[in-house]
């Protein structure tokens, strides 16, 4: 398969891997799931991976989305030319990390 990466966009939250990950794997659907990362395939041309890491202020959640699709041209022409779409992207993330830095009670930040 090939794919591009067309944004990406990381928090952290002060609570351990242990403790995120399973609400990650609540919170997101999923096509594939492995140890801490997992991925959902939408449409024709979207990727959406998510991955956990220990860090020493707690868990770092990164977010990517990738072009799947082929010609990137084509996808941004599809997707009109990605004006506003990592802004967009940032934004979800932060609502999605601040939702669940709450259910788990804990502090969060955009990294």
């Amino acid at each position: 398969m090939s794919r591009q990466l067309i944004t990406e966009v990381a928090g952290v939250l002060d609570a351990p891997v242990e403790r995120v990950w399973p609400e990650i794997v609540r919170a997101i659907p999923r096509t594939e799931l492995g140890e801490h990362v997992l991925a959902y395939q939408g449409g024709w041309w979207y990727r959406g991976e998510w991955s956990v890491t220990p860090v020493p202020e707690g868990t770092r959640l990164v977010h990517r989305v990738y072009n799947v699709g082929g010609n990137y041209w084509l996808v941004a022409l599809a997707n009109r030319l990605f004006i506003g779409f990592r802004e967009r992207t940032r934004q979800s993330f932060a609502e999605g990390l601040a939702q669940i830095g709450n259910r788990l009670g804990c502090a969060t930040r955009l990294a």
